[in-house]
């Protein structure tokens, strides 16, 4: 199956922790001055995502978003949600753990392109 969007087993497992923790979740992708772009990680619900954000995919039963202008640029690219040690994004729930969410991206092939054209993003809001 093609997907836009994937997890490693270290983010499963910093996900499976938090979720523990914390309950659902949710991931929106940064495009902000403060974090610069990163996943960041809430609670399920404690982001309002509104018309400009579209659902990327789903990780682990956890859904993934970010904005509409960020999906351009993003879109010709299958993403990887992964770990690395570190200090999270600043209202990131991973933040005291250590470790921090980053995305890792590789262009599609053809065929994927292809496939995802008849397969667009579900806008939120």
């Amino acid at each position: 199956m093609i997907s836009r969007l994937s997890s490693t087993d270290s983010a499963n497992k910093l996900i499976d922790r938090l979720k523990k923790e914390h309950g659902d979740l949710m991931f929106h992708q940064s495009g902000g001055c403060c974090d610069g772009s990163a996943p960041m990680c809430f609670p399920k619900g404690e982001f309002y995502l509104g018309n400009s954000d579209v659902e990327v995919g789903i990780v682990n039963e956890v859904h993934f978003y970010m904005s509409v202008s960020q999906f351009e640029y993003w879109e010709h690219t299958h993403i990887t949600l992964d770990t690395i040690p570190g200090t999270g994004g600043q209202f990131s729930l991973e933040r005291p753990t250590g470790l921090r969410f980053i995305i890792r991206s590789r262009l599609y092939s053809d065929e994927e392109r292809e496939h995802l054209k008849n397969h667009p993003v579900k806008r939120c809001g």
